[in-house]
């Protein structure tokens, strides 16, 4: 399967063209419980939060990160042709549409300023000895373990971060059922979405968002994080489990704290 959507995130990452598995948003949580604790933890934050003062366009440009920021880590301004608008995102569950919209990494909510940049991280030492190493299989493998994440960053007046954070919350516990949406024309779909630990900024929240199409399957992780009146999301997909090579790959955690730390 090809998608438009996720394709575009991967070709600034790298100049191998693949075949990848369609995006989307939705799904179940593992705990619906939990999940209600968090919605009503967002809910909170978002309330009792004093509004902090927004970043100017050429303030937040300053405050993304940049090349050299993330130790093995290639970091550049995010091509328009490779990134999807909010305007191209459709969702047919309203309360739905903050997990859509970060997932494709568009903005969220409605920002006074916003920036994207992609990351991509670099083979590890051990990966590049593998290509090294006779083994088509491993070097192969090696090769791929890529992780490319899509930032966007936005600076926001008023309470538009906390409540952006408190968005994202409410759509995984009330879209715990799944639904579908249309990103750039092609309809996509989500069959779970699992919450993860995660730390970084004021306050931040992760998941594993389990994609299905055609019987096959595939997982992004998400994370969203807020550090004064900026609201980050990083969307991030490995080059490799898309291949079928590997069964799972870390959060972008060095990417998420070193945004947060440029943002304090």
């Amino acid at each position: 399967m090809r998608s438009t959507a996720i394709r575009r995130t991967a070709v600034a990452a790298t100049a191998v063209s693949l075949a990848l598995l369609a995006t989307a948003c939705g799904g179940g949580s593992d705990s619906g419980s939990s999940d209600k604790g968090a919605d009503a933890k967002g809910k909170e934050s978002a309330a009792a939060a004093p509004a902090a003062k927004a970043l100017s366009a050429a303030e937040l440009e300053k405050a993304a990160l940049a090349q050299g920021d993330v130790k093995g880590h290639k970091i550049s301004k995010a091509a328009a042709k490779d990134t999807i608008s909010v305007d191209d995102i459709k969702v047919e569950k309203k309360v739905c549409a903050p997990l859509a919209d970060a997932l494709m990494g568009a903005q969220v909510g409605e920002p006074g300023a916003f920036t994207k940049r992609t990351v991509v991280s670099e083979p590890k030492k051990g990966d590049l000895a593998k290509q090294d190493s006779g083994d088509v299989e491993e070097a192969f493998k090696a090769a791929f373990d890529i992780t490319t994440t899509q930032l966007a960053l936005g600076s926001y007046d008023g309470k538009g971060a906390q409540e952006s954070v408190a968005s994202l919350r409410t759509a995984a516990t009330e879209c715990a059922g799944g639904f579908e949406f249309t990103a750039a024309g092609e309809k996509q779909k989500v069959t779970k979405i699992t919450e993860e630990q995660v730390k970084g900024g004021e306050e931040a929240v992760a998941w594993t968002v389990q994609l299905e199409q055609g019987g096959e399957k595939a997982e992004l992780k998400l994370v969203a994080m807020r550090q004064g009146a900026s609201f980050a999301s990083f969307s991030s997909m490995n080059m490799a489990m898309l291949a079928g090579e590997v069964e799972d790959f870390e959060l972008p955690t060095a990417v998420v704290e070193a945004q947060a730390a440029k943002l304090a």
